[in-house]
């Protein structure tokens, strides 16, 4: 379920970047906004979307530790050193 989440908001997020690209290609061929200034616009998007994505996976993950912690769950680390004082 949260793996279908995620490729939700991905595919959506492509959308979203497809159609912004058409309406600023479509602003550039009318004259009302210059390419460099497209060029800025569209790269600033990129930017944000990036800083974004990783907010979210900062967020995602803290929210998947907390998650682990409050169910007890053993981690790599509960594994790692039971089978070190096994041995």
């Amino acid at each position: 379920m949260l793996k279908d989440l995620i490729y939700s908001g991905i595919g959506a997020a492509m959308v979203l970047k497809e159609k912004v690209e058409a309406e600023v290609k479509k602003l550039e061929e009318e004259g009302k906004l210059k390419k460099v200034d497209a060029k800025n616009f569209l790269e600033s998007i990129e930017q944000k979307g990036k800083d974004e994505e990783a907010k979210f996976k900062a967020q995602l993950k803290a929210a998947l530790k907390e998650v682990i912690d409050e169910l007890g769950l053993a981690t790599k680390a509960d594994l790692q050193k039971l089978k070190e004082d096994l041995q």
